[in-house]
């Protein structure tokens, strides 16, 4: 591994990968976070809640585990559109991702890659997520596609508010919508229980990985919830994730009425109260394995979907 690998990417997960690619190609690995598969990670699971809340494993969708294509589709397609989110979000802050230390080693921040490669390659990421949802039914077409205003509005938000990650949850909850309206194109209360839950998880983890760059997001200007909850942090994303499992609960309730049903529930419950139990504000390594560990807390969530919606 280069010396240059290491002074691009600090942080990053996978040295290895990122290593064993050519010089040339490591810069579009790391504008599109490969080397991070925590984002992916976070943008998928809501997708393969949904569809297994909604019962196609098996259900109405064919009734059969060859379904599970639906749920390899979506991962495909969290890849490659959390990749083009990362490349439009650094296009967009190229300039304030300078300024701050954790990211002013980023592709184009750096100088590593220019303005139009980058633009290249977001429109190379935007046509593998394209081929993705031409796989879907048109329900599910349209609703994935109202998703973009969202998206392209993002990276502003730090601008105007200081509460981006409310914005950054309606973004990375949005493809609880588009997995369940492929499995069933109608409205859901339960539906919409999920995707509201699944906000208030993203607010919580994006809280606590924000506390990484407090210092330096006061310097330069720029908001967070971090910031605006001060010293009450821990008990903020406490309120976050209580405020999940209680629009979980009411999504699953919908679907199967049974409170034994809601134990299902319980171990994802555990881990997100073990996250702010242990949770360490003022020491960002810490803040930075307890966000990575809600991938961990997004199988957890799936394996809870699953087993109701298979008992229906």
């Amino acid at each position: 591994m280069s010396s240059d690998f290491q002074s691009i990417v600090p942080d990053t997960e996978h040295n290895g990968f990122i290593g064993f690619l050519p010089k040339a190609a490591q810069p579009f690995a790391l504008l599109a976070r490969f080397d991070r598969p925590i984002g992916w990670w976070l943008l998928f699971w809501p997708c393969a809640w949904s569809v297994a809340l909604a019962g196609v494993l098996p259900g109405s969708f064919g009734g059969s585990w060859a379904n599970l294509s639906l749920v390899a589709m979506f991962l495909v397609g969290a890849i490659a559109m959390r990749g083009a989110g990362c490349v439009y979000n650094d296009i967009i802050d190229r300039d304030l991702d300078k300024k701050v230390e954790r990211t002013a080693s980023r592709p184009l921040a750096s100088g590593a890659m220019t303005l139009k490669a980058a633009w290249i390659w977001l429109a190379i990421l935007c046509s593998i997520g394209l081929l993705i949802l031409l796989q879907l039914n048109l329900i599910a077409q349209l609703v994935a596609l109202g998703s973009l205003a969202l998206v392209a509005a993002y990276p502003f938000m730090k601008r105007i508010t200081w509460w981006p990650q409310v914005w950054l949850g309606m973004v990375f909850s949005w493809g609880g919508l588009v997995g369940w309206l492929a499995v069933d194109p109608q409205f859901s209360w339960s539906m919409i229980a999920l995707y509201v839950g699944t906000i208030f998880w993203v607010i919580g983890f994006d809280t606590i990985y924000a506390l990484q760059d407090r210092e330096d997001d006061a310097l330069v200007g720029i908001r967070s919830s971090a910031l605006r909850l001060g010293s009450n942090v821990a008990f903020g994303v406490l309120v976050f994730y209580v405020l999940a499992l209680a629009a979980w609960a009411i999504a699953i309730w919908i679907i199967r009425p049974d409170y034994l049903a809601l134990v299902a529930l319980v171990p994802i419950a555990i881990h997100l109260f073990w996250q702010i139990a242990t949770l360490k504000t003022d020491d960002g390594e810490d803040a930075l394995n307890k966000f990575r560990s809600n991938r961990f807390a997004g199988f957890l969530m799936f394996l809870a979907c699953l087993v109701i919606g298979t008992s229906v």
